[in-house]
């Protein structure tokens, strides 16, 4: 009888021994098996609505939680994007991420992914809406894509002014640049004229032609999804500008004409928030150099045809030269 037994589990121990164990989770791929496909759009979007929802690296116990930005303000560069931002940053409602990301227009940083992107977003509660600013992505081919790979639904800003004006605002940003770093600069009529005639190639130009860099969003976004702040407006009279804003972005009616106070030293408009008044930076607002009244008329002739172009696109005008 003993002896039986011990034949039974001799053989138990036996049949064990030869089953082939089985491993609790997935193996990795063997070293040289093919790299995982790119991500496509809706793999992307599914991304992103995950990173909202879990955002487990940038929860806090208040209850705040880095959120995707559910409006960008995309441009355009020396458009008045920073007045714009702090201006909006005035309702308790939004979350402002403090400098400009370059997610979507550097591959440096588009290659590390929505994670990263989420991980220099702000603080935020789930009733706050998360707004970026990186001027360039007007202006830069790839962006539109991009933006609607992450989300379709996405709210645009896009703040213009004069495209004459934002040229010379543009070779004032760079020349004072050069000049704090003590370093010569070209006239800006260096950079305007070759052989005699406007130079078209000069990249401050090209930032201004606004019907070029719009058909490109226009491709991915609707015209309802994009809202066109005017800056030169914005300047003059911040608060009805605002408005619009608010109203576009659907957010309850916070800012008011109090919240701005005309600055006669600096020759613009200040924030009032709670008590407290604050001013843009010194770097903004500066003079413009002075520029020859045929160059500047030839600058206005440049620009007439697209902005009309402009005009057509977008199914309003604006008070340009």
């Amino acid at each position: 009888m003993v002896s039986g037994v011990a034949a039974l589990l001799l053989g138990a121990v036996l049949l064990v021994l030869q089953l082939q164990p089985v491993p609790s989770r997935p193996a990795a791929p063997e070293a040289g098996a093919g790299a995982a496909a790119e991500p496509g759009p809706q793999e992307l979007q599914r991304k992103a609505a995950s990173l909202q929802d879990e955002a487990p690296a940038g929860a806090a116990a208040n209850g705040s939680a880095q959120q995707l930005p559910q409006t960008i303000i995309i441009g355009v560069r020396k458009g008045g994007t920073r007045a714009l931002l702090e201006m909006l940053s005035l309702h308790p409602d939004v979350a402002a991420a403090e400098n400009e990301v370059h997610f979507f227009d550097w591959e440096e940083h588009y290659s590390q992914g929505l994670g990263w992107y989420l991980g220099q977003m702000p603080f935020s509660y789930p009733h706050q809406l998360t707004v970026e600013k990186t001027p360039a992505y007007f202006t830069s081919p790839k962006v539109p894509a991009r933006v609607h790979e992450m989300n379709p639904a996405i709210r645009l800003l896009l703040i213009l002014r004069d495209p004459s004006e934002r040229v010379l605002s543009d070779y004032t940003q760079v020349f004072y640049n050069h000049v704090q770093k003590r370093k010569p600069y070209p006239s800006i009529e260096e950079f305007l004229v070759r052989d005699g005639r406007l130079n078209v190639d000069y990249k401050a130009l090209n930032r201004s032609l606004y019907h070029v860099h719009m058909q490109n969003w226009l491709r991915f976004f609707p015209l309802c999804h994009v809202h066109i702040v005017d800056g030169d407006r914005l300047i003059r009279d911040p608060f009805p500008e605002m408005q619009k804003v608010e109203r576009f972005l659907k957010l309850s009616p916070q800012i008011n004409a109090s919240n701005f106070y005309f600055n006669k030293t600096k020759g613009f408009y200040c924030l009032r928030d709670g008590g407290r008044d604050r001013c843009l930076h010194e770097s903004k607002g500066r003079a413009h150099p002075q520029v020859d009244p045929k160059l500047l008329s030839k600058l206005h002739e440049y620009f007439h045809e697209p902005n009309k172009k402009f005009f057509e696109l977008v199914g309003r005008t604006f008070d340009w030269h």
